[in-house]
């Protein structure tokens, strides 16, 4: 059973339409060792991956939504939605201050998120660089640097 100490609060971390399913399953991989509460799809189910060799889907919970408007719906209580994509009104991610309780989103490496979805996020965040990276690479740099940035530990096992 993961504890998790009062003062590090929790996240999900999820892809809206992702294109290559072996990213995910390294992604989750990442998340649930960063201490993802849990993590999630939008717009396409995951399908197993040797990726995973956690098989993070049995420790945390993997949720589904078919659009992002479902998705949105099922945003816990005071969470608030980062999305993780290059735009100019994005914050850079080495002065972001990640909030207790968060949502992170990533989209498709090729087209990234959507208008609306990036309109519905309440802080947008970008990583260096003119180009987007691996979408899996790109989640386990954010949750490296929540893990770096929050005043507790990691949840323990």
């Amino acid at each position: 059973m993961r504890v998790i100490e009062e003062n590090y609060g929790y996240y999900g971390i999820g892809i809206m339409q992702h294109k290559r399913d072996f990213n995910i399953g390294t992604l989750w991989r990442s998340a649930y060792i960063l201490g993802a509460s849990y993590i999630f799809t939008i717009g396409k189910s995951y399908k197993k991956q040797t990726s995973d060799v956690l098989k993070t889907w049995s420790r945390i919970p993997l949720f589904h939504y078919d659009t992002f408007e479902e998705f949105k719906k099922a945003i816990p209580y005071d969470c608030q939605l980062i999305g993780i994509e290059l735009d100019k009104r994005a914050t850079p991610l080495h002065e972001f201050e990640h909030p207790k309780r968060a949502v992170y989103l990533l989209g498709a490496e090729d087209n990234g998120l959507p208008p609306m979805a990036l309109d519905s996020c309440q802080h947008l965040v970008q990583l260096p660089g003119n180009y987007s990276l691996n979408v899996a690479v790109t989640g386990s740099i954010v949750l490296n640097d929540r893990v770096v940035k929050m005043p507790s530990k990691l949840p323990t096992r």
